[in-house]
């Protein structure tokens, strides 16, 4: 199954004063997805945002709120970031014993599951859940900062990853150094959701947002060119 090429800009990169001028103007631009990075400083080593920010985005976002939940525990939380209005919520494989209750918890609260893997987990980790979940996020950096380099042996769990997934409807998003150079490397393995922070956002702002759409367009061609 070949899903077109998503790109969702992550706010982590963007300004933090103005957060919801920023999702409005990266979606004008082309975004198809927003990403929202959750972490807790004990999961991953920083802290970002809550329930209560998603909730204040949601009414800028018109399309899909990609709430990625780099914290543990995860599932006191779900009904909160589902309640404040997340498309798709993503729990780490590593971070909890219970996989399985945490996808179905949110798959119940009426969200979309994802699972993502960090840089070391390998993709077998997901074997079993793989009928469970609408997206698996591959880490591509370690998680916890934005702006880190690309990690290239990840690739190839891209690849292995689309096999397992075989004809299931279940998207395969890059999380980390994505931009036009990578891009292609991880859309020919099999990705077609790419997460891309500063690749977009220092290219413009909300004054000058074009370079948003820019960046956007470049970052999706390169990723339709390698499929091709």
């Amino acid at each position: 199954m070949t899903n077109p090429i998503l790109i969702a800009p992550s706010i982590l990169a963007a300004d933090f004063a103005a957060f919801g001028a920023e999702c409005r103007a990266v979606e004008a631009q082309g975004a198809d997805w927003v990403h929202v990075d959750v972490m807790d400083g004990h999961f991953v080593p920083n802290l970002t945002f809550g329930p209560a920010m998603c909730a204040a985005l949601r009414p800028h976002i018109s399309g899909v709120m990609d709430v990625h939940l780099m914290i543990a525990p995860v599932d006191p939380y779900i009904d909160a970031f589902a309640q404040a209005g997340a498309d798709v919520i993503t729990a780490h494989a590593e971070a909890g014993p219970h996989l399985h209750r945490t996808l179905q918890a949110i798959r119940a609260a009426g969200v979309r599951p994802g699972v993502a893997l960090n840089p070391a987990t390998p993709a077998e980790a997901v074997a079993e859940v793989l009928d469970l979940v609408d997206l698996v996020c591959v880490m591509t950096v370690n998680p916890g900062f934005g702006g880190q380099s690309f990690i290239e042996t990840c690739v190839p769990k891209v690849a292995r990853l689309r096999e397992m997934i075989g004809d299931r409807d279940v998207h395969i998003e890059i999380d980390g150094g994505v931009d036009p150079s990578t891009a292609p490397k991880v859309a020919a393995a099999g990705a077609d959701v790419l997460v891309a922070g500063s690749a977009v956002f220092k290219h413009g702002s909300v004054e000058a947002p074009e370079g948003y759409g820019a960046a956007i367009r470049e970052i999706r061609g390169a990723a339709e060119g390698a499929r091709a």
